[in-house]
């Protein structure tokens, strides 16, 4: 059996202390450039290829070695932080993204900036795991919503506000400025850190990398995202590069799998200490939703800008709404999820966000703007109840130690659910088209240059078909989030 966290005893506190708020600033500071780097640079390919004078598959790359060191780089959090300690592997990953980031704005060919994004990738990876890592530990089990609530701030405004601040910075400054503006910030961040963070006392010196595990499961992730990405960007799903990928990335991660269970420790990630029932509910449950959610957030603005013809900007505002609903019920979700436990928190944000993504099903060419970005306000509401609820949740049951390596887990298949949701929707969509205008490729931007009269239509007939597919993932979604045991309730074995 996993040793439970048990309540603290009275006396102890229970609100957010000048010590656990220190450290979610610092937390938030570090991690939000990070997190919105991950979605800044999209709108920005355009500007980068013309500038480079190098074609669009080319430029793809700059977010993708940037997704995939990201990826890479999660795996290697549990064993850095026992082994180094969190502070330490703090500074380490904030200074490596700081200095990527840099370089990044002085690059002067695409491979150095390609090569750059991979060194941001890699120290922007492991904030995220470190940051939640800490305040996990410095909160305890009786404020875990309260923090999940806070370190939940990046996640959910990045996807949001960095397809509008990219348009911003490409539409009246350099693109490089995408990448100077991060300095500031994490700058700031980093000082903090330095004067906020208290010394290392959990290390493990003898702690030794699992070698094995490392070099099954970085990139056997990493080939998972790139194939999921490729197929998200278009790519066929019988062709080699999508196959090879994907196949081998999933090879390589069973592999993992096999190995970590059968090593008795050490295990890069120690599967056996994750077998508790609210952990793989909670992260089932949020694998599937991120799947959803992050599925939806590339159909809104494809559809203003192939249906409506809408600009890289007007299209990101339709997202802004999200993050304010958003925003509005974290503030009271962390405090409920303390006092009531998440499941049925999560499992009412579930429903909310699936209303307002039924209202997406119902939309024709001339749909105005309010509706589009009422029905985000709703799904902004539903998904701020969701993710502080679902990651206290993950921790329910787990012994102190465990705690680094269940994050690492936690944010691992997070990645993935909205890789995964990436690629299914855009596939999906190819497919409705397909389906709608006979001939087409799938391609949008050839599907809307054969404009006929109709085309706006067919186009929209996709789109809606695809939304109901995303509304399939978030039914599916509610049966491992209403498993997800109560407050009262111990972690099983």
């Amino acid at each position: 059996m996993i040793a439970t966290q048990k309540a603290p005893p009275a006396g102890v506190e229970t609100g957010i202390d000048p010590r656990l708020r220190n450290l979610a600033i610092v937390v938030v500071l570090g991690v939000i450039m990070t997190v919105l780097d991950s979605t800044i640079v999209n709108v920005a390919l355009t500007a980068l290829g013309k500038d480079f004078g190098t074609s669009l598959s080319t430029i793809q790359w700059v977010v993708t070695g940037y997704t995939l060191a990201l990826s890479m780089a999660i795996p290697m959090t549990g064993w850095s932080v026992r082994r180094f300690g969190a502070r330490t592997m703090w500074l380490v990953s904030l200074g490596l993204f700081i200095g990527g980031s840099l370089l990044c704005g002085l690059a002067w060919s695409v491979p150095s900036l390609i090569v750059f994004r991979v060194l941001q990738g890699l120290g922007g990876g492991m904030l995220m795991p470190v940051g939640q890592t800490m305040l996990v530990r410095e909160a305890g089990p009786s404020r875990m919503g309260r923090v999940m609530s806070i370190v939940s701030v990046p996640a959910m405004l990045a996807p949001v506000l960095g397809p509008l601040l990219g348009g911003a910075i490409v539409d009246h400054l350099s693109w490089r400025w995408m990448f100077y503006v991060n300095i500031p910030l994490c700058a700031a961040a980093l000082l903090a850190a330095v004067r906020m963070l208290p010394h290392d006392t959990e290390r493990d010196p003898s702690a030794r990398l699992d070698v094995t595990g490392i070099l099954l499961l970085s990139p056997g992730l990493a080939a998972l995202v790139y194939g999921l990405s490729e197929a998200g960007n278009g790519a066929s799903l019988t062709g080699a590069r999508f196959l090879t990928s994907v196949i081998a990335g999933a090879g390589l991660v069973v592999a993992f799998a096999v190995h970590a269970l059968r090593k008795r420790e050490g295990a890069l990630i120690e599967l056996r200490l994750l077998r508790t029932r609210a952990f793989t509910t909670s992260t089932g449950g949020f694998f599937l939703y991120s799947a959803s959610v992050f599925g939806l957030m590339i159909l809104i603005p494809l559809f203003a800008r192939i249906v409506r013809g809408e600009s890289a900007l007007d299209s990101g505002w339709l997202l802004a709404p999200m993050g304010v609903g958003a925003m509005i019920t974290m503030m009271v979700t962390g405090r409920l999820v303390d006092r009531f436990g998440g499941r049925w928190i999560a499992a009412g944000g579930v429903a909310i966000v699936l209303a307002g993504t039924l209202v997406l099903t119902t939309l024709d060419p001339t749909t105005g703007r309010a509706v589009i970005m009422g029905a985000m306000f709703v799904i902004g509401f539903g998904h701020g109840m969701i993710a502080p609820s679902l990651m206290a949740a993950s921790y329910l049951g787990l012994p102190r130690e465990a705690v680094a390596a269940a994050t690492t887990g936690a944010n691992i298949l997070i990645r993935v659910g909205s890789s995964f949701g990436t690629a299914v929707m855009a596939v999906v969509l190819q497919i409705a088209i397909r389906h709608e205008i006979p001939g087409a490729s799938g391609n949008l931007g050839e599907a809307a240059s054969h404009h006929t009269p109709h085309t706006p239509a067919l186009l929209t007939n996709a789109f809606t078909e695809t939304f109901w597919w995303t509304a399939a993932i978030l039914m599916a979604a509610l049966l491992p989030v209403l498993a997800v045991p109560g407050k009262t309730k111990s972690a099983e074995s």
